[in-house]
């Protein structure tokens, strides 16, 4: 049974729409990407699994039950949570106080303690730095914050929107180390990243999607290997 999937996801922001038939499945422990170009849909996807953004039509399920109804918070006591493209963090608020807000939820509020020696060991800078404001924070160390909030959820599934856009290489690197390791202990990842490369080499496998339709899927290999993914990619067909 998959984790996560997406069925004929048609998603409208006021007058326009955004997606007219996106299909995912996802199975638990996998590292999947989201790729396209911009503009395509993949945020608009990655929304509308977490819940910011009504499904038009189509339907979401989680474990194989509807969860297409279900508010945000609902899907996150379900095991999702979302790193949002350009962090969001309360830039006033300290670094600790940050990644306390992911723990807003009951559950994941009595391990709140065990939550946070967690994300510390991950990214042992923001333990030095928990008590600063989070906007102090050069972009890579920020990204660190966001991160480590949506794993104070204690997620089974986390969604990343663009977490590198504007983190320096050296920081990147680190960064793909901790999904790596996290990935290894079984949280699985959706990761939606605009360099290929980058994200080829780190999922087991991707989806492409196309003016708000997956239009490809499958391993590096299958994809780099299939005529029409450039220009799917960018969008030209």
């Amino acid at each position: 049974m998959n984790l996560l999937k997406v069925s004929d996801l048609e998603v409208s922001h006021g007058p326009l729409q955004a997606l007219w038939g996106v299909d995912l499945a996802i199975a638990t422990g996998e590292k999947v990407g989201l790729l396209g170009a911009n503009g395509a849909g993949k945020s608009t996807t990655l929304g509308a699994i977490i819940g910011h953004y009504p499904a038009k039509a189509g339907r979401i399920e989680l474990d194989g039950s509807d969860a297409s109804t279900l508010d945000v918070s609902q899907r996150v006591m379900r095991g999702l949570a979302l790193v949002p493209e350009g962090r969001r963090l309360f830039v006033e608020m300290s670094v600790r106080e940050n990644l306390e807000m992911g723990a807003y939820l009951a559950a994941p509020r009595k391990k709140l303690s065990r939550s946070l020696d967690r994300v510390f060991d991950l990214f042992p800078i923001l333990k030095e730095k928990q008590r600063q404001p989070a906007g102090t924070l050069s972009g890579g160390q920020q990204q660190m914050v966001a991160i480590g909030r949506a794993l104070m959820s204690c997620p089974r599934l986390l969604l990343l929107d663009e977490p590198f856009i504007g983190v320096a290489p050296l920081i990147i690197k680190d960064v793909m180390n901790v999904l790596t390791q996290i990935a290894a202990e079984g949280i699985t990842i959706v990761l939606v990243e605009q360099n290929i490369h980058r994200a080829l080499e780190f999922v087991d496998r991707a989806y492409v999607i196309e003016n708000g339709r997956t239009v490809l899927d499958g391993t590096r290999d299958q994809l780099l290997n299939d005529k029409s993914f450039g220009s799917k990619l960018l969008g030209l067909d």
